[in-house]
């Protein structure tokens, strides 16, 4: 049995995919935990306490804790505002234990863990989740620029971690050109799907004035590129044109933005057919994808892109921009359609295809099925396990 720290320093796992600064990073944390907790070892998610309310450890199963570290004002605080909190969640994270190994996940975890993990000689292991452009990439309209000491942060924790875990062929190829992680120390661990929850409709789609629908579930905020999403709706045709509902809110960073949106969604004419919904549970985002004719992933970046396969196991075929991670998470032409092209319009006849020819739809979306029934959260947390032993293992020999 492994005493396993998993540190989520800026965004707890507990919370609902969509709401805040929590996403597919929280999903993945939360699943590979509960996996790895039913193979019998002892799993402790450790995150920042950002409500009063929240007692100081929460048992979430068999063998899993949820942790709140007190270390910067007890309340939800801007994704960037956490570099300064690294410092006092570091002392509090060196107070905690004893574990057998450490793996962050975002580099503020990293920056606070690694310290911990050195002084008291056990592994660590980093996940970045996303990583930095550079400071001559331009921002999306809107998009708040990088921590100041994000990017020598993350090549830091990149060079100095035991091993780094990607969760994607694109990512590993990220930490390798842009933060100088040697390749022998990377490993690629894919994410898992619950195939029984995100499963197929038994039955049509009641009459609702939702349907036919096309869904966008992500963060709001510009990297995710809902107006993308808007406009390429906004560009089919009327005859044809999908209501658009968007499952998830804005973080702290971005207040304002949802608002940006409507106005865009107005000024296209469709304002009437989009329709924010605010962040979901699982069970409720489930019924939602399943129920809808398509299901849309503009994102600027993307390391995998988790609601790809969310859908691809609910048969529902995806149409998602070629950036990152996404490439791998969709296969083009054979689970779903990947654009490599931001022109609405060309989002908009992909779209209509789906919707108006339904052997297309049909045979995309069965090959997504059978792709997502493969991959499990067991055989996520199992390739995870093969890193922390070999860590474990080898620091027993020296």
């Amino acid at each position: 049995m492994l005493r396993i720290a998993l540190v989520c320093l800026h965004t707890s796992p507990a919370d609902e995919p969509g709401s805040g600064d929590a996403g597919g990073m929280n999903v993945v944390v939360l699943h590979q935990a509960q996996a790895l907790a039913s193979l019998g070892h002892d799993v402790e998610i450790i995150t920042r306490r950002s409500t009063t309310t929240a007692p100081p450890v929460l048992t979430l199963g068999d063998n899993l804790r949820l942790r709140f570290v007190d270390a910067g004002p007890a309340e939800p605080a801007a994704k960037g505002d956490h570099e300064n909190f690294i410092a006092e969640f570091s002392r509090r994270l060196s107070t905690l234990g004893p574990y057998d190994v450490i793996h962050s996940h975002h580099w503020f975890s990293g920056m606070a863990a690694l310290p911990v993990a050195r002084a008291r000689r056990i592994p660590h292991v980093q996940s970045f989740h996303s990583i930095a452009a550079d400071d001559s990439t331009p921002l999306s309209d809107g998009e708040r620029s990088e921590s100041p000491g994000r990017m020598a942060g993350e090549s830091w924790l990149a060079r100095e971690s035991d091993a780094l875990v990607a969760i994607s062929e694109a990512e590993a190829r990220t930490i390798e050109s842009r933060l100088g992680g040697a390749p022998e120390r990377i490993t690629v661990v894919s994410p898992g799907v619950d195939s029984d929850l995100f499963a197929p409709a038994t039955s049509e789609p009641p009459s609702s004035p939702r349907a036919p629908y096309a869904v966008v579930a992500a963060r709001l905020q510009p990297l995710k590129g809902l107006d993308l999403a808007i406009e390429a709706i906004a560009a089919v045709s009327p005859d044809l044109r999908p209501e658009l509902v968007v499952s998830g809110d804005a973080s702290a960073d971005f207040d304002g933005y949802v608002d940006e949106l409507s106005r865009l969604a107005e000024l296209r004419g469709i304002g009437h057919l989009v329709h924010f919904i605010g962040p979901q549970s699982r069970e409720t985002l489930a019924e939602l994808l399943r129920q809808a004719r398509v299901v849309l992933i503009p994102s600027h970046s993307e390391t995998y892109g988790l609601v790809a396969l969310e859908a691809a196991a609910s048969r529902v075929p995806v149409v998602a921009a070629a950036s990152g991670g996404l490439r791998e998470a969709v296969i083009d032409g054979v689970t779903g359609i990947v654009i490599d092209s931001r022109d609405p319009e060309v989002w908009a006849q992909a779209i209509t295809r789906l919707i108006s020819d339904g052997d297309e739809a049909t045979a995309l979306s069965m090959r997504a099925r059978e792709r997502a029934e493969t991959l499990s959260w067991s055989h996520s947390a199992e390739a995870l396990l093969r890193v922390y032993d070999d860590l474990v293992s080898r620091l027993a020999v020296a």
